[in-house]
Formats: C-alpha cells, sequence, structure tokens
C-alpha cells in the first residue's frame, strides 16, 4: 500500500524553526520527484518546494526561498523539509508529494504529482 506519512508540525512563534518529516511507504523514492505543498485557511494550494531524483534540482516558492530547505534520504525513503525564520503567513496544512521522474526535473504544480499525504499542520503565532 502506498503511503506518505507527514509529521513534525507544530505551534512555533515568529522566528523559529520546524522540521517536517515525511515517510514514504509501499514504492522507493529513488526514481521520484518529491514536493511539498502547504495550504492556508482560506487560500489556495500552493507549491513550497520540490527537488528531483534524476539530477538534484530544486525549486522554492519566492516566499520561501532562502528559509526553507527540502532534503531526501533514499535509503530512509524519507522526505524532509527543514523551515527557519518562520512567519506568519507560514501557517497552513502542509503535504509531501511523491511523482515519477521522467527526468524533466520537478513542478510545483499539484497535478504532476501521483501521491501525496494528508499533511501535517504548522501554526506561526506568538
Amino acid at each position: 500500500q502506498v503511503q506518505l506519512v507527514e509529521s513534525g508540525g507544530g505551534l512555533v512563534q515568529p522566528g523559529g524553526s520546524l522540521r517536517l518529516s515525511c515517510a514514504a511507504s509501499g514504492f522507493t523514492l529513488d526514481y521520484y520527484a518529491i514536493g511539498w505543498f502547504r495550504q492556508a485557511p482560506g487560500k489556495e494550494r500552493e507549491g513550497v518546494s520540490c527537488t528531483s531524483s534524476s539530477d538534484g534540482e530544486t525549486y522554492y516558492a519566492d516566499s520561501v526561498k532562502g528559509r526553507f530547505t527540502i532534503s531526501r534520504d533514499n535509503n530512509k525513503n524519507m522526505v524532509y523539509l527543514q523551515m527557519s525564520s518562520l512567519k506568519p503567513e507560514d501557517t497552513a496544512v502542509y503535504t509531501c508529494v511523491a511523482g515519477v521522474d521522467y527526468g524533466l526535473g520537478c513542478t510545483l504544480y499539484f497535478g504532476k504529482y501521483n501521491y501525496w499525504g494528508q499533511g501535517t499542520r504548522v501554526t506561526v503565532s506568538s
């Protein structure tokens, strides 16, 4: 059974850090592009970051560049999102995704991904 399970969300003060984790099972991440999306209350889903498997190419939304870092550990079948200098506007449910990498790099378009998790909630507030 294919699954992506996120963890690591929670309440953090502005300026703080969190590391989100995503455990993949039922398939191996080696040939998959991976990414993180988020959806804030009352807003549309937003692509946060992604990385390909073929060449390690990485993209970030402008809103998180320089503050978030995506990484993967294919040996452990894990995906991570290190978030620092968090802002209240980062408050959202964060979802990890995986999609077959056809050598075209990754994308922040949700429709290109085959699998996604249930999400983990991040709240940035004082």
